[in-house]
């Protein structure tokens, strides 16, 4: 694999995975309301969720899903759910930024689990996997994945400072509560989007 092929897959990397998604939201809210350290254990565990679903996508998985449809449709579903959870939980929250609370902040496996019912997560890898490599030559794959890994993670990072940014300027609840609505009522929009599509 040459340069010239490697900077349009890390291009493609940094659009999926600085894009605004579920994950993405999650991880504001986190930055916004639980320590940097809490934040960046869920951005770890949803970055090394995505390569390992990336990679198994690039290995045949998607040929599977194309095989057993109702599979696909069992994913989607489980999908939705999930994203509806994280989104009643959002709505719910009732704002006070309290540390015994911190145990409830997303953490490592939430964030892996999330990538593999993320629908925009099977896109992105999807579509990365078809244009960028024959899905046959496991080392494309693993350079692709390679080069996905740091860039995915610093992109949800970026999301998780700015949450932690925003914390700043949140020194009463409500402002903390309607944050989170505001965020609740995206993933919901996203989900909306998922059923309709």
């Amino acid at each position: 694999m040459t340069i010239s092929m490697m900077l349009p897959m890390a291009a493609f990397a940094l659009a999926a995975s600085i894009s605004p998604g579920p994950v993405n939201l999650i991880c504001l809210s986190s930055g916004s309301r639980y320590p940097l350290s809490k934040g960046l254990i869920f951005v770890t565990g949803a970055t090394l969720g995505f390569i390992c679903l990336f990679v198994a996508i690039g290995l045949g998985l998607y040929s599977v899903l194309s095989v057993i449809p109702n599979l696909n449709v069992i994913l989607r579903w489980a999908g939705i759910s999930f994203l509806l959870y994280l989104s009643l939980q959002l709505f719910r929250d009732n704002g006070r930024i309290d540390a015994s609370e911190y145990d409830n902040a997303p953490g490592f496996m939430t964030g892996a689990i999330m990538q593999w019912v993320n629908p925009k997560a099977w896109i992105a890898s999807a579509s990365g996997i078809g244009a960028y490599t024959n899905g046959q030559n496991f080392g494309d794959v693993t350079i692709f994945a390679a080069l996905y890994l740091p860039i995915c993670w610093l992109s949800l990072s970026c999301w998780v400072y700015a949450g932690a940014f925003l914390r700043r300027f949140i020194t009463q609840p409500k402002v903390l509560v309607t944050l989170n609505r505001t965020l609740a009522l995206l993933l919901l929009a996203s989900c909306v989007f998922l059923i309709i599509e």
